[in-house]
């Protein structure tokens, strides 16, 4: 199958595959796509890029490790120290310790794949981490530059551009942006890696540890052609060639577009490669059925697959201690990888092992490195096919003997935690963040939704006031229009709201008012506690209060719901206090599910955590 249509026969047959084989090495975890068929003499080392970027290319990683693997190419895809599912580090070490993980990861896809000979394909910062990786390196046949970094002092500069373009598309406030290093979206890079960076120039290069390279230009990079012809002139063999699509994919991992063009010219590269080096491999491949568990301070992580033909791929953390309470099944919210928006998801699965709750964090179908469901539509978010995916999730943490569990979820991840719990009486409790709905009407367009996300009318406001905003408005870089409906929808929700008495006593009025209505309801039947958390300038919390009413009379019909607004917070819940609000939340429904007391001893780490029971729309 040609790689471009790949793209679009997400719901083929071929398509109903196995997620690849997580190994963990180096105290890091990877994933390793063995050939299917008869294997080539030479595998693929994939080399992520940092951060935002990484985020957005998680997905297109997957698919070409797939087509390769059907191509007879085994690969291997890995997480730097510090980084996604990897063990962290104090970061003192610098560039180097990513270094040593991209060594140790090429040493045993050598031993997975049987291969002594492996091309290096990376993207942006892995590019560069590609070049001094392949020095190092016996038997590289190619190295694949696509977007690379060639100046270290550019790409940070590039960074701070793009971390305040990001800061500014989420809604943060002054005070609630990071003010350590370079840091995008709340990542931050250690100081030590930055320092390394700006040693770092691909330019001055005299010699280059492949004969073979790609080099993926971005338009308006001038940089990147440079960098092919100073190759070219130390004596390699380049195929250049214009990185199509590269800015739909690496603007949002919510929105981002596979670049199949790209991914076609990468694959045939590879190819051209290996017809030079067409033996099969030197030495019996590792027979791997399982992942060795990776421990770190108080925890103990397990990636594993699951689901019918271990079609997902997850990370289940539980203490390295006395297990206490219920285990939270951390849902992915949009497309975003089961690691979560700036790690949000593992630090708190690591934060929650800490305090004895166990957790699986997961990739649902086609997000990231789980393969889509065959049948199932492209556009997976809020589609009912995910109800499976938890489904299978909590299947087997059953198998495991790790129930009760509860479901969390931000954004669209809270929809479908409410909707799962709704669905299916193994999930014991809920914890929603930020949700913009509750009800989803299948004639509504997702990728619109998406793409036009309206903001609160507080946000509005605020933005209003701000000098920079009113520069953007005279000089039309606002999109008046958008902005238009999306206020517009805004004060339609304010409007309903006062309608909601009416709805109330006539639900017939609204479907979506009674669906929303009666599923609270039925969870209050079976007694699921109920933790709503909004910042407090969320569009979310907008639509709760039109279904609840934001008066504390109303919402104890609800006894078993509780709502937690959070001032100086984006979408994400980016800020550290945030997350700190976030987490008690968890831990509270974790606890009470469990059998334990609901009133929590407060430990170092927290200063309270409140008693179960109502919160109301009160700030946190």
């Amino acid at each position: 199958m040609a790689f471009q249509n790949r793209f679009h026969e997400e719901t083929s047959a071929i398509c109903g595959r196995a997620a690849a084989l997580p190994v963990t090495f180096a105290g890091t975890v990877g994933l390793f796509k063995p050939a299917a068929g008869k294997p080539s003499g030479t595998a693929v080392l994939f080399l992520s890029p940092w951060g935002f970027e990484e985020m957005c290319t998680r997905k297109f990683w997957r698919i070409l490790a797939e087509e390769l693997s059907d191509a007879g190419i085994p690969s291997l895809r890995f997480d730097y120290i510090g980084t996604g599912d990897a063990l962290d580090t104090g970061g003192s070490e610098g560039l180097s310790a990513w270094h040593e993980t991209a060594d140790a990861a090429a040493d045993y896809l050598k031993s997975l794949s049987g291969c002594e000979s492996v091309i290096l394909v990376g993207q942006g910062l892995g590019g560069a981490i590609a070049v001094e990786t392949g020095a190092r390196l016996p038997g590289v046949a190619g190295i694949a530059l696509l977007a690379p970094v060639t100046s270290g002092r550019l790409y940070l500069r590039e960074l701070g551009f793009w971390s305040k373009m990001i800061d500014e598309s989420l809604g943060l406030s002054d005070h609630g942006r990071s003010s350590e290093g370079v840091s995008v979206a709340g990542l931050v890079m250690p100081d030590a890696v930055a320092a390394d960076l700006r040693r770092l120039d691909l330019m001055t290069c005299e010699s280059f540890p492949a004969a073979d390279s790609l080099v993926l230009t971005r338009p308006g990079r001038p940089t990147d052609s440079t960098l092919a012809r100073k190759l070219t002139a130390v004596g390699v063999k380049v195929r250049e060639e214009v990185y199509e699509g590269y800015d739909g994919l690496v603007s949002n991992p919510t929105t981002a577009e596979m670049p199949g063009h790209a991914g076609a010219v990468i694959i045939d590269w590879v190819r051209s490669v290996l017809a030079r080096h067409a033996d099969g491999p030197a030495r019996k491949p590792i027979s791997k059925s399982s992942a060795a568990p990776v421990r770190g301070d108080g925890f103990c992580e397990t990636p594993l697959r699951f689901g019918g033909n271990d079609r997902l791929f997850g990370v289940l953390c539980q203490p390295d201690g006395p297990t206490t309470g219920a285990t939270a099944l951390l849902l992915t919210t949009a497309y975003d990888r089961s690691a979560g928006w700036a790690r949000s998801s593992v630090t708190m699965a690591r934060r929650l092992a800490r305090h004895g709750i166990a957790s699986l964090r997961f990739d649902t179908a086609n997000v990231a490195d789980s393969p889509p469901r065959p049948g199932a539509p492209d556009q997976v978010l809020y589609a009912e096919s995910q109800l499976q995916d938890v489904a299978d999730a909590l299947q087997l943490l059953e198998d495991r003997d790790l129930l009760p569990a509860f479901v969390v979820g931000r954004c669209s991840g809270g929809y479908l935690a409410f909707q799962s719990a709704l669905h299916d009486a193994r999930c014991r409790g809920l914890v929603a963040a930020n949700a913009p709905t509750f009800h989803w009407d299948p004639a509504q367009s997702v990728d619109m939704t998406l793409r036009g996300v309206p903001r609160s009318l507080a946000t509005y406001r605020r933005k209003l006031l701000r000098r920079e905003t009113l520069q953007r408005l005279i000089s039309g870089r606002i999109d008046m229009a958008g902005a238009g409906r999306n206020v517009m929808t805004s004060l339609a929700g304010r409007l309903s709201h006062l309608c909601r008495p009416m709805l109330d006593l006539f639900p017939f009025l609204s479907r979506e008012h009674a669906a929303i209505v009666d599923g609270f309801r039925t969870l209050g039947t079976r007694n699921v506690p109920v933790s709503l958390v909004y910042s407090a300038e969320d569009i979310g919390l907008e639509y709760a209060r039109k279904h609840f009413g934001s008066e504390r009379a109303r919402l104890k019909n609800y006894p078993h719901l509780r709502v937690t607004v959070v001032s100086d917070a984006d979408h994400n819940l980016t800020p550290p206090h945030a997350q700190d609000v976030y987490f008690k939340e968890i831990r509270l429904v974790a606890l009470s599910i469990g059998g334990e007391h609901a009133r929590v001893v407060a430990t170092s780490e927290d200063d309270a955590v409140r008693p179960r029971g109502y919160a109301g729309f009160q700030a946190s």
